[in-house]
């Protein structure tokens, strides 16, 4: 039956690749409101991807158009690499905002709430609030920094990224923590399977973060990945990393999601 299944997985996936521009985008982009503050300075400086994993984002190729999401919208991790277009809303604070002006960012960490504080007053992450704690290079493209905190609104959008889906192997020997990371579409992935030339289709389970864990023992073989976002597209690597990869290292895939 798991010979049947693994087949049946490679079919699906092989033909959603083939078709996967014709498939409809299913983001929600309606608009809704939040609250935006800042962090960091106006160099590299707090740019690290914390509860993401990505470390440093100039490595990643996010950069300082970044944000950490509160709880209500970091969603336990499932957020992670999705995308956001943010303006900030001139329509009710009018001395702060910028009037016209957008940024698109990506979720690269969590800001934690602060329970010792009212919602209102200090503590902007805590829980139902939506709030978006931005690098600062983002933030005063919207606003002006002396606010410290701003109206926003902001919707979800596609990301769009250079070059395929990326995958950095880390962990020893029975423990392969894969972080999938350079998303495209949705940014965000759902479900992912690895793949050893000697072995049959695995699902990697989600760890934390971008972090995708295995425990079999794949080293000395070449690797398959099959991934699907959560607009439920899936894309199939075929044989993409050399039999000799090692751990630490970073492989990139033929294709990227739109």
């Amino acid at each position: 039956m798991d010979k049947y299944l693994n087949f049946f997985t490679v079919v699906l996936a092989t033909l959603t690749f083939f078709l996967k521009s014709t498939l409809v985008n299913s983001l929600d982009t309606s608009w809704h409101s939040a609250y935006a503050t800042y962090y960091g300075g106006s160099d590299a400086s707090g740019t690290m991807g914390g509860a993401c994993g990505y470390g440093n984002l100039f490595s990643f190729g996010y950069g300082t158009n970044t944000a950490a999401l509160s709880t209500a919208l970091f969603n336990s991790g499932a957020s992670c690499g999705q995308c956001y277009k943010i303006v900030c809303d001139y329509a009710n604070d009018q001395q702060w905002c910028l009037q016209g002006t957008s940024i698109t960012i990506t979720a690269t960490n969590f800001c934690p709430p602060n329970l010792n504080l009212p919602s209102n007053a200090g503590g902007w992450c805590n829980p139902p609030r939506e709030h978006f704690d931005m690098a600062q290079p983002a933030f005063q493209q919207i606003a002006n920094l002396q606010a410290g905190i701003v109206p926003v609104m902001y919707q979800r959008v596609p990301c769009a990224r250079t070059g395929g889906i990326r995958f950095t192997i880390n962990g020893f020997s029975y423990f392969d923590l894969v972080l999938i990371w350079n998303v495209g579409g949705a940014g965000s992935i759902s479900a992912a399977w690895i793949k050893g030339s000697n072995t049959n289709w695995q699902t990697l389970q989600w760890n934390w973060g971008c972090n995708w864990q295995s425990n079999a023992y794949l080293n000395g073989q070449s690797l398959s990945f099959l991934v699907s976002n959560t607009d439920s597209q899936t894309l199939l690597f075929q044989d993409m990393v050399v039999s000799w990869w090692s751990f630490g290292k970073t492989y990139e895939g033929n294709g990227n999601f739109i």
